[in-house]
């Protein structure tokens, strides 16, 4: 893939039938490349879609046991587990299509890669409009499939519906500020990343400081966390921010 090209193409791109599409669907990004990751969910992300990303494939199953997506796109040659490996181990439980990455482009490999369970394949280097294309193609194909998926995300007992902004526990409604709402929806979108407080501020309100922004952690910690005052799940880095772990 040109990486300079991700830099020149906007919204103005995609097809008028994907653009409908589009804002139903969360894509995992599955890629070791950090650069080609951000480049990737940028992308994605102009053209309005969901985008949350991973390292590699073990990140990636932590991803998939919190959270439904519409679609992965995976690359095939990441160390430790491989992009065909991963499809091959998802097959048995899941069936969210697949598009695999890869520069090798020789036919056996693309046989190789469909033979895994993916729903195509893409060699590298490619065009990002093309990847939009394979994209629509792959969600026109499973558009019932994604239009029952539900923007759930599972930690312990709790539920957190993304479509609702609803928080269950044992299936009984926990309410939640519009400010709870905001800093939850942050934390699973970033899962597993440090949010620093300064981002967190400008995503609430600057009428927020670094203090009201911990009182307000402090909150949704007490109605997430068993021992708020030994958090499991939303954890503080010194130095740094929060982060929203999952096991």
């Amino acid at each position: 893939m040109t990486i300079s090209k991700f830099h020149n193409l906007r919204s103005a791109d995609v097809h008028k039938k994907q653009s409908i599409i589009s804002k139903k669907i969360h894509i995992l990004v599955v890629d070791d490349d950090a650069r080609l990751r951000q480049l990737l969910s940028k992308y994605l992300i102009e053209n309005n879609y969901l985008v949350s990303v991973a390292s590699d494939a073990n990140e990636a199953r932590k991803q998939l046991s919190a959270m439904i997506f519409d679609l992965i796109i995976l690359d095939v040659m990441m160390p430790g587990e491989t992009g065909l490996a991963l499809t091959k181990s998802l097959r048995f439980y899941n069936s969210v299509p697949i598009l695999l990455l890869t520069a090798m482009s020789e036919p056996i490999d693309r046989i190789i890669g469909l033979e895994s369970g993916a729903d195509d394949y893409l060699t590298k280097p490619f065009e990002p409009r093309e990847l939009l294309l394979r994209i629509n193609n792959i969600t026109l194909r499973n558009v019932d499939r994604i239009s029952t998926n539900l923007r759930k995300f599972r930690f312990d007992r709790f539920v957190f519906d993304q479509s609702r902004d609803e928080l269950l526990y044992d299936k009984k409604i926990i309410h939640l500020t519009s400010t709870e709402i905001t800093l939850l929806n942050i934390f699973i979108t970033n899962l597993g990343k440090i949010m620093r407080r300064e981002y967190l501020i400008m995503q609430i309100g600057n009428n927020y400081n670094s203090r009201t922004v911990d009182v307000q952690i402090n909150r949704l910690r007490k109605k997430i966390e068993n021992n708020p005052h030994s958090p499991r799940y939303l954890q503080t880095i010194r130095g740094q921010g929060y982060v929203l772990w999952i096991d």
